[in-house]
């Protein structure tokens, strides 16, 4: 059987992700890999070219990740005062939201998308709670919000 050196341009399921030098008999290369521009030949150029590119990506997610870093610690200083109406027992009116944690730390200086903030338990009570800010490459920090009755 004849195998052929392919270069993924795209990820494929059980055979690798994109820029992944594989080796796959022909006919599965000539039929499906190569039409649908999934993959290329493996030249000498094209794997110096993805040793390149994943080089580059590597040193890139490196900084990402030394950069979420700091951010992470700067923000686990940070406590998030929220003013809320309650009712008895302590009991908010609503909740506090993602959102209204994404705005509060916007207004002290941290741009924190909605989408990376994580509360485990939707907070309806006056307190202090703790929330989850999750930056990616496996960075996180933890948040104290603290609800205050608003006046």
């Amino acid at each position: 059987m004849a195998h052929v050196k392919l270069v993924l341009r795209e990820d494929v399921q059980h055979l690798g992700t994109v820029g992944d030098l594989v080796r796959v008999r022909a006919g599965f290369a000539r039929n499906y890999l190569l039409p649908r521009n999934m993959a290329s030949l493996a030249t000498a150029g094209s794997v110096k070219r993805i040793e390149e590119q994943k080089r580059v990506a590597i040193v890139r997610a490196a900084k990402l990740k030394q950069s979420a870093q700091a951010l992470a610690t700067q923000i686990a200083t940070v406590t998030v005062e929220i003013g809320r109406q309650a009712g008895e027992g302590d009991k908010l009116y609503g909740s506090v939201t993602a959102q209204d944690i994404a705005d509060t730390l916007k207004a002290k200086g941290y741009d924190v998308d909605k989408k990376k903030i994580v509360i485990n338990e939707a907070i309806k009570t006056l307190g202090d709670h703790t929330v989850s800010v999750k930056f990616g490459s496996g960075v996180d920090a933890q948040v104290k919000v603290v609800v205050k009755k608003a006046s």
